[in-house]
């Protein structure tokens, strides 16, 4: 299978993306929370909060996001990855 790798720094995915495909109710588990920023500050409380601050930080979004057909994986998951 090929594989495109696309650096989100320089490329990070738009909020159309993210509104699609972070579920509300688990949000905070699309959000890299052991990030140094949240130190200075508190972890996101909705949907909404944690995708202004991933627009505004594309280090804040879990990764890598594995993206095959219509099923979207943030973070590394070993059974996704198998597949």
């Amino acid at each position: 299978m090929d594989v495109e790798q696309i650096d989100i720094n320089k490329n990070p995915p738009d909020r159309a993306f993210l509104e699609k495909h972070i579920d509300p109710d688990r949000f905070l588990d699309f959000v890299s929370t052991r990030s140094p920023i949240f130190k200075e500050r508190p972890l996101p409380k909705s949907k909404k909060e944690a995708i202004d601050l991933m627009m505004e930080n594309a280090n804040l979004i879990k990764r890598p996001i594995l993206i095959r057909g219509s099923k979207v994986t943030f973070g590394f998951d070993k059974k996704a990855y198998e597949q």
